[in-house]
């Protein structure tokens, strides 16, 4: 049994040895490696067996003259060697004389039908390779005449057909002449717009449909209903079909196949925030997420989130109608538990002569809001709302509850050098203005206004650079700050502003003596932000990248104006999900709350 087995082992163990055995091996001399890979891939597959090795060098004059002509080279010269080695693959030398190249005299391109003044194609006339007095190449003539075919077809020529497709080659000039007749025939049109499978009100499938019934069929109109579908967020599974063999007077009709999503959704996520500067204790938090992606058939929906953690639980929920568009013009309902620590709370040891941290500002807060958000032509994000919140926080031993009714207004826009989750290059901007006055019911009257911009930049392949600057004011009067919540002053530190340093731990400070005669320094947040940064990004291959930063500025007032840079370097990964960022950040600066800080930083996230 046990030589049996063994006599199996070897059998296949053989077999795979001799499988994989080279029996070939070619070398190309007298050429450029772009003609030396051409020759190559004309020869290919080797051989994998002794009968089929016969056969390859027998074919292979014909497929090295295949690969030169393709080329253009119809003058060369070729000569070939066989070694045959006994124990190792046969060497096969080829030897080259490219002569001169075939180059091109005329290139006639001519379309008959409608697509003739169609604007993609005049457009894509002006892009064509082929050029005369250029060599011939075999490889950029196919390109061009599939990809005129292609531009017809996807523009809705179905009876597009070449007439006339030829090269015309003259050995004894080297001269080729090229000649391409398209007769696109008439346009289709889009027809009826079919849909299965939906429990929507079919005004919202409708609003979805980029395209009307007897506008010009593209395939670009077909993949953006595919889009727009899918970024609703209402189906599992999209089908968009046209039924090309059901066309009636050159009339396209669309058959949509849906499947919705599951009635209910429910996420369980895991993680963990890490301390600041002055608490490195790890607070672990759990998330769950409950989603209706379709209450009812004209489109609403809602998302609940619920976070616990030591620090920071919260509890949201926002419900969604659609209005205009179901997509570009929404108006959303909000309401929100939240408990939150900002900044750095000392008190002073007498005995050590020292602040020693004791906690942070901590603050709870309700609110509830409603707002408008409208996708504009232009490509921009607007936003309207007007929210309601209360806070309560202890500040200077002072116990502070005021009321906000806000009015504001957010403009946004971000532009891609791509659609990935790491574009090569890109603008982000955002501007945001609140108003809260006292005759609306807020306790104060505050007006604020943010900036925050975000630009990535590549110079050189593999080599990126990203930056951002974040700015923020909030207007009122002197006596009025202590009444501005922590939520709404400007503290600055973490992965989102200046690494190094800990979440919302930094900022102006205040000392004050408590009831008890105790001297302390709390944290309270600033009038003013202003941070900026640059990093610069190395791509080791298309998953992996280094980084190096540089941090700098702060929240403050006028009174305490004090920036701070840190500096630090991480490695990136690309994942499927976007990019999975591990920073190391020094901070080069310490404060009068907090010593000279270093951070591990981990995020992740598209970088705009």
């Amino acid at each position: 049994m046990r030589l049996l087995l063994l006599i199996i082992v070897y059998f296949f163990v053989f077999s795979a040895v001799a499988k994989n055995e080279q029996l070939i091996e070619i070398n190309v001399d007298g050429v450029n490696e772009q003609v030396r890979q051409n020759i190559k891939a004309y020869l290919n597959p080797l051989p994998k067996s002794k009968s089929q090795r016969r056969a390859f060098i027998f074919n292979a004059k014909n497929q090295i003259r295949n690969a030169m002509e393709s080329l253009g080279y119809y003058q060369f010269r070729s000569s070939t060697k066989l070694i045959r080695n006994e124990h190792s693959p046969w060497l096969f030398e080829i030897s080259i004389e490219r002569g001169s190249p075939t180059l091109i005299n005329s290139v006639e391109i001519e379309v008959k039908g409608e697509l003739h003044n169609d604007q993609k194609y005049i457009h894509w006339r002006s892009k064509v390779k082929l050029k005369p007095n250029e060599r011939l190449n075999h490889g950029n003539y196919i390109d061009t005449k599939d990809q005129l075919i292609g531009l017809a077809l996807s523009h809705g020529y179905f009876d597009a057909k070449y007439s006339t497709s030829q090269i015309v080659i003259n050995r004894s000039l080297k001269v080729a002449n090229i000649k391409l007749i398209l007769d696109s025939g008439t346009r289709y049109q889009f027809g009826s717009v079919n849909f299965k499978g939906y429990t929507l009100d079919t005004n919202l499938l409708s609003q979805l449909t980029p395209f009307s019934r007897g506008d010009p069929y593209t395939t670009t109109s077909i993949s953006k209903l595919n889009r727009e579908l899918s970024s609703s967020g209402y189906f599992r599974n999209i089908k968009v079909i046209p039924q090309l063999s059901s066309t009636i007077n050159e009339t396209i009709p669309i058959k949509v196949e849906l499947q919705n999503r599951p009635r209910h959704s429910i996420d369980l996520g895991l993680g963990a925030d890490g301390g600041g500067s002055t608490d490195r204790n790890i607070d672990p938090r759990v998330r769950f997420t409950w989603r209706t992606p379709q209450i009812n058939k004209h489109g609403h929906s809602q998302e609940t989130i619920s976070e616990w953690s030591r620090d920071r639980p919260k509890l949201r929920t926002s419900y969604t109608i659609p209005l205009t568009h179901p997509l570009n013009d929404q108006l959303k309902i909000r309401f929100g538990l939240f408990r939150d620590k900002y900044g750095v709370t000392q008190v002073y040891k007498p005995i050590q002569r020292e602040f020693d941290t004791t906690d942070k500002l901590e603050s709870e807060k309700v609110l509830i809001g409603v707002g408008r958000q409208q996708t504009l032509t232009n490509g921009w994000l607007r936003n309207y709302s007007i929210l309601g919140m209360k806070e309560k926080y202890i500040q200077e031993d002072v116990i502070h509850s005021p009321r906000y009714f806000i009015f504001g207004i957010n403009y946004s826009h971000t532009k891609r050098g791509d659609d990935t989750l790491d574009p090569i290059s890109g603008f982000r901007q955002t501007y945001n203005f609140e108003y809260a006055d006292p005759v609306f019911g807020s306790s104060i009257r505050l007006a604020r206004l943010q900036a925050r911009f975000k630009w990535v930049f590549t110079p050189i392949e593999d080599h990126r650079f990203v930056s951002r600057l974040d700015l923020g004011i909030n207007i009122t009067k002197s006596d009025k700050l202590s009444k501005i919540a922590p939520s709404l002053r400007y503290f600055a530190g973490g992965d989102q502003s200046i690494r190094g340093y800990g979440y919302q731990e930094l900022g102006p400070y205040r000392e004050y003596i408590d009831s008890n005669g105790d001297l302390f320094r709390q944290v309270i947040g600033g009038r003013y932000l202003a941070v900026a940064s640059i990093e610069y990004q190395y791509y080791l291959n298309k998953n992996w990248r280094l980084a190096t930063f540089v941090d700098a500025g702060n929240a403050y007032d006028l009174s305490q104006f004090k920036p701070l840079v840190s500096i630090g370097a991480g490695i990136h990964w690309i994942s499927p999900v976007g990019p999975i960022k591990l920073d190391l950040g020094i901070g080069l600066n310490e404060t009068e709350t907090v010593a000279r800080s270093w951070r591990f930083h981990l995020t992740m996230g598209s970088t705009l």
